[in-house]
């Protein structure tokens, strides 16, 4: 970085440094900075969480945690001089964590930050207002949660990560801080450098012309075509439900995963042609089976009784992952039948959700 000296109409170097050498630390400094003027990652965001460990079941915190313009929340993951190994690993689990937040339990979030701030603003008011929303019903955390790296150095194991997961669909930038001295004057310098701006429009667009491939079917195997024409028309009328708001892409053999309140417990579809079946079960994750399944299992009768057939509970017991599952046969081949088997998927798929969200909230 160069200062410009007008007087002489020059250029003057300013001295790269280290955070560290100049007594800076990750929390006291870079965090915030960053809290005080999120703008410098190049958009609004707005800062609802600073240090938050409010995650079941573990006592992990990240640093800071925004809403980006759309409303989805953005995990801002801050080191100094290195990226250290495991950054991008903790930025994942945070964001599996973020993404069963509901709206109500983000404003939660947002207004014991305005508290511990002594603010007596309202986070309803000031989340509204940040998204231009009057009369609209708010609703927060729709879509994918984002995630944002700043640092001044990363590592290879750090970007190579993060363009892999770029290219999947993740969304992830990385910032590099940098602070420069003048004598006793200190500069600081953050600037995008994946993906690059100038590149990450183009990236965007190939992403979408990806998935525009995809759900064509393009260079799909015939039974790879007639899994993703099913989970197309299945996703139509899944979304004519209220309640769910919004489903991933379909893509052959996809499971629609549908969050059910709880870190590690979820929903999915399966679709099988060759045993001419489909299904949904309920996943828990191996963190969770000790604690969930016996439990589930003690309310077997009203489940059974409320979605209207017997389910298979943990059909696989050496698995250390749980599953309870509920399939049917469709003679899946003929099409004529698709439409007796979707109704039946989706109308089973709400009720799953209905009493497991509803065991999950009042246990």
């Amino acid at each position: 970085m160069y200062k410009i000296n007008t007087l002489t109409n020059d250029i003057e170097k300013l001295e790269e440094r280290l955070f560290k050498d100049l007594g800076f630390r990750e929390r006291d400094h870079l965090q915030e900075w960053i809290a005080k003027n999120p703008e410098v990652l190049g958009e609004d965001l707005l800062i609802i969480q600073k240090e938050f460990s409010g995650f079941n079941d573990t006592n992990e915190r990240l640093d800071l945690l925004a809403l980006d313009k759309e409303g989805n929340l953005v995990i801002i993951e801050n080191k100094l001089d290195d990226s250290g190994r495991n950054v991008a690993w903790q930025a994942i689990k945070y964001a599996s964590y973020c993404s069963t937040l509901t709206t109500k339990q983000i404003l939660n979030l947002f207004q014991q930050y305005l508290l511990q701030s002594h603010s007596e603003e309202s986070a309803d008011d000031l989340v509204m207002d940040f998204l231009a929303i009057e009369d609209e019903e708010l609703y927060l955390n729709s879509g994918d949660q984002r995630i944002i790296f700043i640092a001044n150095h990363f590592r290879k194991e750090v970007t190579s990560t993060v363009l892999w997961l770029i290219t999947h669909e993740i969304k992830v930038q990385c910032f590099r801080a940098t602070p420069f001295t003048e004598g006793e004057n200190i500069f600081l310098q953050v600037e995008q450098i994946i993906p690059l701006p100038e590149t990450e429009e183009f990236m965007i667009d190939a992403q979408e012309k990806k998935r525009e491939d995809l759900e064509k079917g393009q260079g799909l195997s015939d039974t790879r075509k007639t899994q993703l024409d099913f989970w197309k028309i299945f996703k139509t009328r899944l979304l004519q439900f209220d309640e769910i708001q919004k489903l991933q892409t379909p893509r052959p053999q996809y499971w629609f995963d549908i969050a059910l309140g709880k870190s590690g417990i979820h929903l999915s579809n399966t679709f099988n042609t060759d045993r001419n079946e489909i299904g949904v079960r309920v996943y828990i994750g191996s963190k969770n089976a000790e604690e969930w399944l016996p439990y589930f299992e003690s309310k077997k009768s009203h489940i059974e009784n409320f979605i209207g057939e017997e389910l298979s509970w943990n059909p696989n017991p050496e698995n250390r992952d749980k599953v309870i599952t509920l399939l049917k046969q469709f003679d899946l081949n003929d099409k004529e039948n698709w439409d007796e088997a979707i109704d039946w998927l989706a109308t089973t798929t709400i009720k799953f959700r209905s009493i497991f969200m509803e065991l999950i909230k009042t246990k």
